[in-house]
């Protein structure tokens, strides 16, 4: 693999989770404040954590 391509590969390995992360910090903060399961924090938390996880899990199951 090239450098370059390394680079991306890691750069995903390491955002991935990042994002996911962020994206349950979303859920948990609306729920915190009172909002619904259903508000528009809690969808883009899920949102956020469902990209972020699904990143992860392709940048693990694509061959290197």
């Amino acid at each position: 693999m090239a450098p370059a391509e390394r680079i991306g590969t890691t750069g995903t390995r390491i955002l991935a989770p990042v994002i996911a992360a962020l994206g349950v910090v979303i859920i948990v903060r609306t729920l915190t404040a009172g909002g619904g399961v259903f508000s528009l924090g809690v969808l883009f938390g899920a949102v956020f954590l469902a990209i972020g996880a699904g990143r992860l899990y392709l940048s693990l199951r694509a061959p290197s």
